[in-house]
């Protein structure tokens, strides 16, 4: 098993966070991981994006040319990396913001409301959360209980209130992709 997944989309989206759980749940699941971001100087509203690699052998590089997923936030990284998807591979597209198709032949493509599902939820922030859920439900690459358990780990003592509002963004997110 190796994945390769470029995750991509404004500053502020919870785009990286996407990436270091993933890389954090690849790791207490036993699987080789690395995790390479990169964001404009803007931070907040510019660019972000980060590569992710999950295998269960040694991984050569960080890089991710060709990615075997792609989860795009926002229009500008749906246009800039939806192209290098390999054949059999999956696009996640946000379909709260994003607007456009993706007609990448021989790429399966999942329109995923993201914000739309936080804002029911109360929170716009937990639309990265919404997305992570349907990674793992639409590629069964990491286990939920596995990402479940992180999210009681990431929200200790006083923010410890905001598990439940983060495990019903993942369970909206895994029910949408399946």
């Amino acid at each position: 098993m190796k994945k390769e997944i470029i995750i991509s989309g404004f500053g502020g989206q919870g785009v990286l966070a996407i990436g270091k759980n993933l890389v954090e749940a690849g790791l207490e699941e036993g699987l080789e991981v690395t995790w390479a971001p990169s964001y404009g100087p803007e931070m907040r509203g510019g660019t972000a994006n980060c590569h992710v690699v999950l295998s269960d052998r040694k991984i050569g590089s960080p890089l991710v040319v060709r990615p075997t997923e792609l989860i795009a936030m926002n229009g500008p990284s749906l246009e800039k990396f939806a192209h290098l998807v390999q054949q059999g591979g999956l696009i996640l597209i946000n379909s709260s913001v994003v607007r456009e198709k993706a007609e990448q032949p021989g790429v399966r493509t999942l329109y995923i409301p993201c914000g739309g599902i936080a804002e029911e939820l109360g929170n716009p922030k937990v639309a990265n959360m919404v997305m992570l859920g349907a990674y793992i439900g639409a590629t069964g690459a990491l286990h939920p209980d596995t990402v479940r358990s992180m999210i009681h780990h990431m929200f200790t003592g006083a923010k410890a209130k905001l598990v439940p509002l983060n495990l019903q963004a993942l369970e909206r997110g895994i029910a949408c992709a399946g």
